[in-house]
């Protein structure tokens, strides 16, 4: 076929113009003539030269085939496909005509596009691949080329393009890789069978590339992109926004970790309702970013496509093995990679089965896994919406010594005519960031990083920015004061957005980075049980200022008397739920005198078993629970269960949950007429639950500790708070991030000096060693630890509203 010499392809397909050719086909728009005229697209496909004749005649057979099976994929995210024909001895598709931009395109005019665009971009394209995974059709060769954009559509072309050009290059036999490697999976350059997984990367991959405005993973030559990819996690987002927790989760190395193509869309569709408003619906999408970021070099370079695409074909890399003695010793084997610091894999935590997971907030539901995870008996945590601890702790470097051997199979397959050489060393620099480094100027010191995972954005973040100020504040005071000599700190602190999925992902790079000998945080009990099987792999130590669930620390049957420690790298400087329902329980009835409780919850791990260990003391000493009842998180209209309280003669409410929802029931409560004080523990303990309205004025909480004003230590450092500049207040928790991050210090203090002034190279396990023995008077009191890992000290306090805040009644201990 020729432009000069148009020609009919079976009998009825007319071509009219060339508009684009690739390594494996012309595209061509045509006309049917069987169908009025209507354009077509007409793709021919190009057999490489020298084939024998029973080898073309095999591929046109297994082509035909495959494409003839993606003509029964009906969606709009999918190229149509009229027709599949044979002229001159190759395959031909016809499809239909589509008049669009490429994304490639749209990202290299505008820089970054939209966070709402990007996410209506992903939602279809899932769709799209959702319906051909279906089908047993996989692509191969998701990326920005590959996808049109149109005033109403957004379209996913050439699927089973890259099934040819397996088969025409023998992938098992060659070496060869097909796809185009800044979007491939690291499974897919590893060479596995192609699976539903690996076009899920690929989306990631080109979601990224599309809010960010450059690939996730970039560098100079073949062989240090493979590297990155298997080795390195991605660069870290900046644009994203909302879209990031599904970037996290579809770029996840391990493919059995990624997640699903339902979790993916729960997460995208969670990240369009969270995103800003687009004012620009149309294709080309949004405006210009005000600073666009400017196309990357891919290398290999990406092919240019047309206005008017039908597609860009896969790329297909030839990779020559070395053949001489000297080139193969140049391959590097698995003992001449890094073994003590490898990036570690994700692993699944026991307590997440697959099926019943959090991502990016999202829950994807589903019933208790294979892994072992037991559901958690009363006592929960800070915002908790995970069910299970394990009891076990995951069998150390198994994920990290499977990475190192993969990465070395791939690396003697990409690695030839040159050598890869692996450094690591250690900062001897003086440190910055936001630990700061005054007070070590004079000598070269060794830079240790204290992570802080927190939620520092969403309806927690007055918590969290609380905790991730105050643990900033002791970075720059160990600095400041020289408390480890030789040693400058930083804080890298990360949001977790208070879900377990991104506290997940943040472990992971928490554990990646060698300079990370600690964690604080986080928040909530949900986040930490995400968290805490890698870190516990790892070595890593966490200290949490405020999680409160006890099967953290003393396993899932805690409540039973057996208890038995899951993460031995875990301690917590606040005190437990163990203690915090009990507490109030005897504070209501033994002096505040309420003898009916109406108790209340809201069916997460906290709530319900905050309200299951009030219940159980308040019956104990003599009280009697009049009713109960649940509500679902994110309910607001309570008007019925108002009514139901007030009939109920309660002259109390107990309520196990948070201050979103408590704030409205105690609205309710008051215009049902059922004026009696509602009671919740620290989830409730929020400066904005008593400004919310006038009807919580009388109302009652319990929270860990006490407020830093009344503690031994607290006034200094609440003065040195302010000084800091701080633009939020401590917050309840603030107190207790300072001392968390101080008890990091001095576990590496520790270490350090009973290694001669150094950190030894298993720094993070002896850390982890170490804070067994930490010991100090704290803005909390006394910081020390159990057997446990938990927080000796036990003190609370009962604190009421009073002329709209929060006001303290009690302080004091409880011992069963």
């Amino acid at each position: 076929m020729t432009q000069d010499n148009p020609e009919t392809v079976a009998g009825r397909y007319q071509l009219v113009e060339r508009i684009g050719q690739g390594g494996m086909g012309r595209v061509w728009r045509g006309t049917d003539q069987h169908l009025f005229g209507r354009e077509v697209a007409v793709k021919e496909i190009l057999f490489p030269p020298g084939l024998e004749d029973n080898e073309r005649s095999m591929l046109l057979r297994r082509f035909t085939s495959e494409a003839r099976a993606a003509v029964i994929l009906n969606h709009p995210g999918i190229i149509t496909i009229h027709d599949v024909v044979e002229h001159n001895g190759a395959p031909v598709i016809v499809m239909e005509f589509v008049r669009g931009q490429s994304l490639a395109a749209a990202i290299r005019e505008q820089g970054r596009l939209p966070v709402r665009r990007v996410a209506e971009i992903g939602i279809t394209m899932l769709g799209a691949l959702s319906e051909a995974h279906r089908a047993g059709i996989v692509h191969r060769d998701i990326k920005p080329d590959n996808v049109l954009l149109t005033k109403d559509r957004v379209v996913i072309t050439d699927f089973g393009i890259a099934h040819l050009a397996d088969a025409t290059t023998k992938l098992s036999h060659s070496g060869t890789i097909i796809g185009t490697p800044q979007y491939m999976s690291p499974e897919q350059l590893e060479g596995k069978r192609p699976t539903a997984a690996n076009d899920l990367w690929a989306l990631g991959a080109t979601l990224y590339h599309a809010v960010e405005g450059r690939p996730p993973f970039e560098a100079e030559g073949l062989h240090a992109l493979a590297i990155a990819i298997f080795t390195q996690p991605h660069r870290p987002t900046s644009a994203a926004g909302p879209l990031a927790p599904v970037l996290e989760a579809l770029l996840t190395k391990d493919p059995d970790r990624r997640a699903t193509a339902e979790q993916a869309e729960a997460l995208l569709a969670a990240a369009l309702r969270n995103a800003d408003a687009d004012p620009a619906p149309g294709v080309p999408a949004g405006t210009p970013s005000p600073t666009p970021v400017p196309p990357a070099s891919p290398v290999p370079p990406v092919p240019t496509p047309t206005a008017l695409d039908a597609g860009a074909d896969p790329e297909v890399y030839e990779l020559p093995q070395p053949q001489t003695p000297a080139e193969q010793a140049r391959v590097p084997q698995p003992a001449d990679l890094p073994t003590d610091t490898p990036p570690a894999p994700v692993p699944a935590p026991p307590d997440l089965p697959p099926t019943d997971r959090m991502w990016g907030g999202v829950l994807l539901g589903g019933a208790a896994g294979p892994d072992g995870g037991t559901p958690v008996p009363a006592g929960g945590g800070q915002h908790e919406d995970v069910t299970a601890v394990p009891d076990g702790r995951p069998p150390a470097r198994q994920g990290a010594a499977r990475r190192t051997t993969v990465l070395a199979v791939a690396l003697a397959t990409l690695a030839v005519g040159g050598i890869l050489t692996w450094t690591l060393t250690r900062d001897t620099g003086k440190g910055g960031g936001t630990g700061g480094s005054a007070g070590n100027d004079s000598a070269s010191t060794t830079t240790v990083v204290i992570g802080l995972d927190a939620p520092l954005t969403g309806d927690l973040a007055s918590l969290g920015l609380g905790i991730k100020n105050s643990a900033d504040l002791a970075v720059k005071t160990a600095n400041q004061t020289q408390a480890v000599p030789g040693i400058t700190f930083e804080l890298q602190a990360v949001d977790d957005q208070a879900q377990p999925a991104v506290g997940q992902q943040n472990a992971s790079r928490f554990v990646a980075d060698t300079k990370v000998l600690g964690v604080v945080g986080p928040l909530n009990s949900s986040v930490a049980q995400a968290m805490l099987p890698e870190l516990t792999t790892a070595r890593l130590v966490d200290v949490s200022p405020s999680n409160t669930n006890p099967a953290l620390s003393q396993g899932s049957d805690w409540a039973k008397g057996t208890k038995s420690r899951p993460y031995p790298s875990y301690f917590r400087v606040a005190t437990t739920d163990a203690i915090q329902g009990p507490f109030a329980a005897r504070y209501l009835h033994l002096e505040a005198k309420k003898s009916k409780l109406f108790v209340i919850d809201d069916q997460k791990t906290y709530g319900a078993g905050l309200a299951a260990g009030f219940r159980s003391e308040f019956t104990r000493i003599g009280g009697t629970v009049v009713g109960a009842e649940h509500i679902n998180p994110g309910e607001h209209d309570f008007a019925a269960l108002a009514a139901k309280v007030r009939g109920s003669g309660a002259d109390a409410v107990y309520y196990g949950g948070e201050y979103p929802e408590a704030a409205p029931l105690s609205q309710a409560l008051k215009q049902a007429g059922a004026n009696v004080p509602l009671m919740g523990g620290d989830g409730i303990f929020d400066a904005s639950y008593p400004t919310s309205n006038s009807s919580t004025e009388g109302d009652l909480a319990t929270s860990i500790g006490a407020l830093a004003s009344e503690l031994s230590g607290g006034q200094k450092f609440l003065a040195d708070y302010k000084a800091a500049g701080y633009a939020e207040d401590a917050g309840i928790f603030g107190g207790y991030g300072y001392d968390a991050a101080w008890a990091v210090v001095e576990a590496v203090k520790a270490v350090v000096a009973a290694n001669g002034g150094t950190l030894p190279s298993d720094a993070r396990a002896k850390v982890a060693d170490a804070m067994e023995d930490v010991a100090f008077d704290g803005v909390t009191g006394r910081v020390a630890f159990d057997e446990y890992g938990d927080t000796t000290n036990r003190q609370l306090t009962v604190y009421a509203v009073r002329s709209g805040q929060w006001s303290t009644v009690k302080t004091g201990t409880y011992a069963p």
